[in-house]
């Protein structure tokens, strides 16, 4: 149970920090995406719902979906920001093996969130 409350509190503050940081989000924004700045506060306030959404029963299958889906759709920023950091074009300051380690990470995070869609806490 400890853990459904930290991955939920975790979502709302990064949905949260999509609105106090938004240029750190904006740049990982790949080019063929349209509407930067709609989609990080669109991402940012499904964060937000889908993090409150874990901490109920009656929502929890749902958010726990939700953010499935939300960690599937934002994979290839995490693809984007990895090419351009080998490329030499962005991402300077962060170190190419912490971009490596995001990838299985995202995988994890989605397994965790799956780990709620039919267990009700």
């Amino acid at each position: 149970m400890i853990a459904l409350y930290v991955m939920a509190v975790l979502y709302i503050l990064a949905g949260v920090y999509h609105f106090v940081q938004p240029k750190f989000y904006l740049k990982m924004m790949p080019p063929y995406i349209p509407a930067h700045k709609l989609m990080v506060d669109l991402s940012g306030i499904a964060e937000i719902v889908l993090g409150v959404g874990l901490l109920f029963e009656p929502t929890r299958h749902w958010a726990a979906i939700g953010v499935v889906a939300l960690l599937i759709a934002v994979f290839p920023a995490n693809i984007y920001m990895l090419t351009e950091k080998i490329a030499g074009r962005k991402f300077r300051k962060i170190p190419v093996g912490f971009l490596w380690f995001r990838l299985p990470l995202q995988l994890a995070l989605i397994y965790w969130a799956y780990l709620y869609i039919n267990t009700p806490q």
